[in-house]
């Protein structure tokens, strides 16, 4: 079985401004014993900018981007230094794998990330995935933990994401103001209710940059890629053993796909596409019948991209339905929407092919 574990902020640090170094020892204990079972284990870990701020005596920095690259740069190689002493106790090897959203965006890049995880799992390497928040900017970062987490689980079809924090799981309400909040034990209907969505609240310690609304997020993208989820309390007993063995403690998101094929999952992987293609309601029913998408289909183009960049899809209420690899650029596709498939090389003057989006390149939400 294939698992990605993520370890946020709170966690690390049991909540409190200083890491908390028993509690990561016991997480990579039982990790340990999970990959000794047979199974391969990947963990997407928080904390580097919580431990960069300890390391300079909590600096009261600018809350920009540049303050929290320099504390990021501190405290990665301090975090990773500490991730290889513990796992060193269980004689197990980790690899540091720092990530930005441009190496799932671009196909080859996608790939080359895919190709060396995977490497590294099956030679018993546990990687140390983390966003390379050091030279992020807004433009090419994922933005929390949570979410490269998902994208992770997608880019290896992992069989599980276990998302542990400070709280049992997902609550109706905030447990920490409402004492009447009950625990989201199971989420099995395809589309999240508005209301779990209203009662995910933000980061409550100030560490770090998620909350619950990410960790739905992350739930959400890794079910549609075919893997179970999990949101429970790193502060468990055998937190981690016990899910693996069967049990559904904290909020699980049961998975509403099959695993996709490896170029779907890439599509999928495109969270923040940099073109939107607005459709009829006739190329609607033609997406969702499986077909293609053709420029006769289109209504408009929006933003700026290049042939076999991925692109949203839009309704014409401007709901997002599908995402896709384009086979022509923005400019050509101003050029030829509402036209029929045959006018294409008259108005171009060349022809990369019928479709817009091929139906093999396209995937529906």
């Amino acid at each position: 079985m294939r698992i990605v574990i993520k370890l946020g902020t709170s966690t690390l640090t049991n909540s409190t401004p200083y890491l908390a170094p028993p509690l990561l020892v016991e997480l990579a204990r039982q990790a340990s014993q999970l990959q000794a079972d047979g199974h391969q284990v990947m963990l997407v870990s928080s904390g580097a900018i919580a431990i960069g701020r300890e390391r300079l005596g909590f600096p009261q920095l600018p809350k920009d981007i540049p303050a929290k690259q320099m504390l990021a740069a501190v405290g990665q190689p301090r975090l990773m230094a500490l991730y290889e002493q513990i796992f060193g106790l269980y004689g197990v090897t980790v690899a540091q794998i720092l990530l930005t959203r441009m190496d799932l965006a671009s196909r080859r890049r996608y790939l080359n990330a895919r190709n060396t995880l995977i490497a590294l799992i099956e030679h018993k390497v546990i990687p140390i995935v983390n966003e390379n928040d050091t030279v992020g900017t807004e433009e090419i970062r994922v933005g929390d933990n949570d979410n490269l987490s998902a994208l992770v689980a997608n880019l290896v079809d992992a069989n599980w994401l276990i998302l542990l924090t400070d709280q049992p799981g997902l609550y109706t309400a905030d447990p920490r103001t409402n004492p009447d909040a009950q625990l989201v034990a199971e989420v099995s209907t395809r589309e999240i209710s508005p209301e779990i969505w209203q009662a995910a609240g933000g980061s409550e310690t100030g560490l770090g940059t998620g909350g619950m609304i990410t960790k739905l997020q992350a739930a959400d993208l890794a079910r549609r890629s075919g893997a179970g989820c999990i949101i429970a309390s790193g502060k468990e007993s055998n937190i981690l053993l016990r899910i693996i063995e069967g049990e559904k403690p904290g909020t699980y998101f049961s998975p509403i796909a099959t695993s996709l094929e490896s170029r779907k999952r890439y599509i999928l992987s495109a969270r923040k596409a940099p073109g939107l293609l607005s459709v009829d309601d006739g190329a609607v029913q033609a997406l969702k019948r499986g077909g293609s998408l053709l420029p006769i289909g289109m209504t408009s183009v929006e933003g700026t991209f290049e042939r076999g960049d991925t692109v949203r899809i839009a309704n014409p209420n401007g709901s997002e339905i599908a995402r896709g690899i384009v086979n022509y650029g923005s400019r050509d596709l101003a050029r030829i929407v509402r036209c029929p498939s045959e006018e294409i090389e008259s108005i171009l003057g060349y022809h990369f092919g019928d479709e817009v989006i091929h139906r093999n390149d396209l995937v529906l939400l």
